[in-house]
């Protein structure tokens, strides 16, 4: 059966849980039943989760075919993260980035029509606090499906014969950023993603700072294991700690860790939370322990 998102009778944001990616063939025979077409995993994983990061447009542009194909393979209410490409912010360090923004936006992103949800920014474990780069960048961001086709004009001649320029319908668009270096530590970096109007990824690892600061209407969680980056499993007392923040989050209170900046306001949220520890197959059972945890709070 698959799991919604949920909300507690309108009082709270909506709970999104899913996975970072999909295709991986160690799963296969394991969280994949043995047979089941590689062509047919985002089904079976789709039916067991409301939302799904999807990272190959990490590393280069997708073609639009490929996001239609994985709009029409998932459920109606169904939602994807994009995660935003590394030549953005491991390359060009979001330094004139405008084209890169709009090939990006153009290769088909907007295809997703309303399955589109947060787009995700991965800054590198070099990149250090520097509050007047980053609102430049944050100020290219679009807000709207239609500032995103507008921008999504300006792509260059890689795109020529491929660009989806066009969306079905205006709709709100969300950015987090995850940073992954102490200098963000920083008392003036919070109240800049709040301005902004950027989620802060709360990115739980030992080898990145984990900060709970709420900085938009939504929170969004990358699990990567808390021990060992991308093998270490959530036990079941983990898996706790995680259900009373998201419910925190969403019933609009402050979550328990560390802040770098002043409380946020108090106001439900949506919350969207992937897991990464894909490693030895841990990401869909500790995924689907943790939705039904969520299942008895909300």
């Amino acid at each position: 059966m698959r799991k919604r998102g949920h909300r507690a009778g309108g009082k709270a944001g909506a709970v999104r849980i899913g996975i970072s990616g999909w295709r991986y063939a160690g799963w296969r025979g394991r969280f994949y039943p043995s047979g089941l077409r590689q062509k047919d995993e985002l089904s079976f994983a789709a039916e067991r989760f409301s939302s799904i990061e999807i990272n190959g447009t990490f590393y280069s542009l997708q073609a639009p075919s490929s996001f239609r194909t994985w709009a029409a393979a998932t459920p109606a209410d169904f939602v994807f993260a994009v995660k935003g490409p590394r030549f953005i912010t491991h390359m060009k360090k979001l330094r004139d980035v405008e084209v890169p923004l709009a090939n990006f936006l153009a290769s088909g992103v907007l295809a997703l029509g309303p399955k589109l949800g947060p787009i995700l920014w991965q800054l590198p474990p070099v990149f250090r606090f520097k509050p007047e780069l980053l609102a430049d960048f944050f100020d290219l961001l679009p807000r709207s499906t239609k500032e995103a086709a507008r921008l999504a004009h300006r792509h260059d001649a890689k795109l020529k014969y491929r660009a989806v320029l066009k969306t079905d319908k205006d709709r709100p668009l969300r950015h987090a950023l995850e940073i992954r270096h102490d200098s963000f530590r920083d008392p003036d970096f919070i109240p800049l993603l709040r301005r902004h109007r950027i989620g802060l990824v709360v990115a739980d690892t030992v080898e990145w700072p984990l900060l709970m600061d709420a900085t938009a209407d939504f929170v969004y969680v990358r699990l990567h294991g808390s021990s060992e980056l991308y093998t270490s499993q959530y036990g079941d007392q983990d898996l706790d700690i995680w259900a009373a923040r998201i419910r925190a989050w969403a019933c609009g209170e402050e979550a328990q860790g560390e802040h770098a900046g002043p409380p946020a306001p108090a106001r439900p949220r949506d919350v969207y939370v992937y897991f990464d520890n894909d490693a030895k197959v841990y990401a869909p059972v500790d995924a689907q322990a943790l939705t039904r945890k969520m299942e008895k709070l909300l």
